[in-house]
């Protein structure tokens, strides 16, 4: 994706599918809040002008690791370096868990190069659409994958944009009666060194560099 008119053009095509805002952030790696303007600008073309100003959008960046996800080798070259990074934090780990949908293949090579168990998690945002997301309606660990009780775990996804997932992600894993070791992604917005308590490795941070003025 080149500008913002590809990203609305994106989001609107996901929308008239039926995919929910949540999973439209999911799959353009932003925010909800850059979810809801993007599908909002739909039809409204935006000049090189108003994307220089930001067009009165949220601040946020969009991340396209589509190069790397297209291509299996690719990513088991990626996935290999945060497997690397992950190696060290725990001798006991037997299992990896991966944040639906992009944290799902990127957790299948890291446990493949470490050897472990597959979880997958599908977090709450996946229902989110329309105001406020409902906290009572809880993300999920798919039963076709390893369970989580009484082990030791690693989580991976692709990208941290705000952390509230990871969050989620981890205080799950903890109701399930398990323990999160450490967590790693691919890209990390917010350059943050732990969430929870859990250490967040990433191979990638993002830093904005400018002012308000």
């Amino acid at each position: 994706m080149k500008n913002v008119d590809d990203l609305i053009e994106s989001a609107a095509e996901l929308a008239e599918r039926g995919h929910s805002k949540g999973e439209i952030a999911d799959e353009l790696n932003v925010s909800r809040e850059t979810a809801s303007w993007l599908v909002e600008r739909a039809g409204t073309p935006t000049t090189t002008a108003d994307q220089a100003a930001g067009a009165g959008g949220p601040q946020d960046i969009h991340v396209d690791w589509s190069t790397v996800g297209r291509d299996s080798s690719r990513l088991q070259s990626i996935t290999s370096a945060m497997a690397d990074l992950l190696a060290k934090q725990g001798e006991d780990v037997d299992l990896t868990i991966g944040i639906e949908k992009a944290g799902a293949p990127i957790a299948t090579h890291v446990a493949s190069d470490l050897d472990t168990d597959l979880a997958s998690y599908a977090p709450r945002k996946h229902q989110w659409d329309e105001g406020e997301l409902d906290t009572d309606i809880g993300g999920s660990f798919s039963r076709n994958f390893a369970q989580i009780r009484d082990r030791d775990c690693y989580v991976v996804d692709d990208t941290i944009t705000s952390g509230t997932t990871m969050t989620e992600t981890i205080e799950a894993v903890r109701d399930e009666g398990g323990n999160p070791v450490a967590a790693c992604v691919l890209v990390d917005k917010q350059g943050v060194d732990e969430l929870e308590g859990v250490p967040i490795y990433s191979l990638f941070q993002v830093i904005t560099v400018g002012s308000d003025d």
